[in-house]
């Protein structure tokens, strides 16, 4: 038994994806097999319900622990307050408890300069990204204050560092990172702690950024300097199993940069 063992956390983004070579290439289904081997039951979001259901059957099968596989979309035009609030319905109605929320959702059009993105690819990582974990946070909030729970949010360098091509992911991310610093000065005297990870890893997502925007691609994705990106699920979803135990409380309200998936800089 693991120490999330009869705890309940939420990831969004958590659909099953895979690499060109078959290894694991999301970073949500990463977090949810970490978060598996311990004990938690989960509840995983995506848009794509048949990749919701390849890691719900693997999950279950592999972990003997309990995933509610709830298809849900935050976008333009929608109803999102809704759409949110039925996913935590559904797992207040199946778990009846909230532990930890790990917003990682997020979509992009990477690789399309500023001056020539659209409305629409704003609202696309905008949305996606950053409401999307201003309304999970909000509906998720009575439930996490009553577990002493986790907030477990995802930014990214290209905010960071300016990245080429991704004015609306950036600005998505910086706003994640500045609604997280709030979240944490608000929520600490509540017990809930709230952190932020700036993760690089290889996944299926960049495997394909690459293939479109080479360019792109090049001017803003190094190697780090321990020599290999980040694991999905032995080095961020590790992270993120550590940023539920209550002894990381401490670290309420800080940044953690993944750097190559072999250490943290707070």
């Amino acid at each position: 038994m693991g120490f999330l063992t009869g705890k309940t956390a939420i990831v969004t983004g958590a659909g099953k994806a895979v690499l060109s070579d078959g290894r694991c290439g999301s970073i949500g289904y990463g977090i949810a097999t970490a978060y598996a081997k311990e004990g938690a039951n989960l509840v995983i979001t995506g848009r794509n319900v048949q990749k919701l259901e390849d890691a719900k059957e693997e999950l279950e099968r592999l972990y003997g622990i309990k995933v509610l596989a709830v298809q849900a979309d935050v976008s333009a035009g929608s109803d999102n307050e809704a759409v949110v609030g039925e996913v935590v319905k559904k797992t207040m109605d199946e778990f009846g408890r909230i532990d930890v929320l790990i917003n990682n959702a997020q979509a992009s059009a990477s690789g399309v300069p500023l001056a020539e993105h659209t409305t629409e690819q704003f609202n696309l990582a905008m949305y996606s990204g950053l409401y999307a974990a201003f309304y999970y946070m909000k509906a998720c909030y009575p439930y996490l204050k009553e577990s002493k729970g986790s907030v477990i949010n995802f930014a990214s360098g290209a905010g960071l560092f300016g990245n080429y091509g991704q004015c609306a992911y950036a600005a998505a991310k910086e706003g994640i990172r500045g609604l997280s610093r709030v979240a944490a000065t608000e929520w600490g005297k509540d017990g809930i702690n709230v952190n932020v990870i700036c993760p690089i890893a290889w996944t299926a997502q960049l495997e394909n950024f690459e293939k479109a925007y080479p360019d792109a691609f090049k001017a803003n994705v190094k190697m780090p300097p321990m020599g290999h990106y980040g694991d999905p699920e032995t080095e961020i979803g590790r992270v993120c199993v550590q940023l539920a135990h209550p002894d990381f409380k401490y670290l309420t309200g800080e940044t953690l940069t993944l750097e190559g998936g072999m250490g943290l800089r707070p």
